[in-house]
């Protein structure tokens, strides 16, 4: 039996309400060009919801599905198990987290199916009690408020992540990346340079390479030691880090780091930090209700004043303004039921750009 014969793999995806197609799209199609290069048909799928009924996407449009959260597990104990069961995430998804859908990937886990989570499934692989003590990623606009509340998840900013059969991640194209990956590990580094040909895709990205830069003045390549700093940075939000002892741990003088963020940021890195810290409680007020005060401390800011000065300076708003953006209020730290915006998100971005 060849390598290829060993290999044949089935994989469900699960859409979520308003799932990203991007990334749902990214992922699947890496499978359809990995039988292409291959000549043959090892990679299958199929697609389920929660009732069995259509889905739609957060563009508007329509998927029929295959089957439903219960025939996929009436499959799981007729041993028609899957390789994998794939989480399409996106728009508000904690509004759609369901028991039966967090026992299934349950008892996937438990039978030695491998999951995933793309875009914002991780929130619900993490409601399903999976990714406990694991190393995961998600959305970067995501970030804040799942780490709040899923505090024993070591969750990060790389584009994916997989720990003990638990796949995770960022969304959009990551998830071509991500799925890229679990072909590499099945048929080698020669299929998945077809699959790139075929996609016309330059390269793979690594599972380490970060999500984005926020607030960089350019796209492509900035000074690894920006980049070592800002990680830092990022890293010690609540309790920052004074610039001095960041400078030490680069090895450059703080005169040397400020000309390197004023050249690649545009900013001082005092500034940055400050900015990036306010992003933080930005997305925290619209995706908590976490009491000000606490969401001040979480960005590491002592003082409500300073906080509430600093941000209004930025945003050119109130924090009690933004939080006003979310019409229902939520329960003590993280909200279950739906939240829809007063304002449309074009006054959402409008703020980051006053951010930057």
């Amino acid at each position: 039996m060849d390598r290829t014969e060993k290999t044949r793999r089935l994989f469900v995806f699960y859409l979520v309400p308003d799932f990203t197609m991007l990334a749902f799209t990214s992922a699947i199609e890496v499978l359809r060009l990995a039988n292409e290069t291959l000549g043959e048909e090892v990679y299958s799928w199929r697609l389920a919801s929660a009732d069995g009924n259509k889905v739609r996407a957060s563009c508007g449009l329509t998927l029929d599905v295959d089957g439903s959260v219960a025939e996929e597990r009436a499959a799981l104990a007729r041993m028609e198990r899957p390789f994998m069961a794939v989480v399409c995430g996106g728009k508000r998804v904690e509004e759609h987290c369901d028991r039966n859908l967090e026992a299934w990937l349950r008892e996937c886990r438990q039978r030695g199916v491998a999951v995933a989570g793309i875009c914002n499934g991780a929130h619900i692989l993490a409601r399903a009690g999976l990714l406990a003590d694991r190393r995961c990623t998600i959305h970067w606009e995501n970030f804040p408020g799942f780490t709040e509340q899923f505090r024993s998840s070591q969750v990060s900013l790389r584009l994916f992540d997989a720990d003990g059969g638990v796949h995770t991640c960022a969304g959009g194209t990551a998830a071509f990346d991500m799925m890229a990956e679990v072909v590499k590990g099945d048929h080698g580094d020669a299929v998945v340079a077809g699959i790139c040909e075929r996609a016309l895709v330059d390269r793979v990205r690594s599972a380490t390479e970060r999500q984005r830069l926020p607030f960089a003045k350019r796209v492509g390549d900035i000074h690894p030691v920006v980049k070592e700093l800002v990680e830092k940075m990022e890293n010690n939000l609540s309790d920052p880090i004074q610039i001095d002892k960041l400078a030490t741990t680069s090895k450059l003088s703080r005169r040397q780091i400020e000309r390197l963020f004023r050249a690649e940021m545009g900013c001082s890195p005092a500034r940055y930090y400050v900015k990036l810290r306010l992003e933080r409680a930005r997305l925290l007020l619209l995706q908590t209700s976490i009491p000000i005060v606490e969401v001040a401390i979480a960005s590491g800011f002592l003082s409500a004043s300073h906080f509430s000065r600093c941000y209004r300076e930025t945003f050119h708003c109130s924090p009690q303004e933004t939080r006003s953006m979310r019409i229902d209020t939520a329960p003590a730290t993280w909200s279950d039921k739906p939240r829809r915006m007063r304002k449309p998100a074009a006054r959402i971005e409008a703020l980051m750009e006053n951010a930057a």
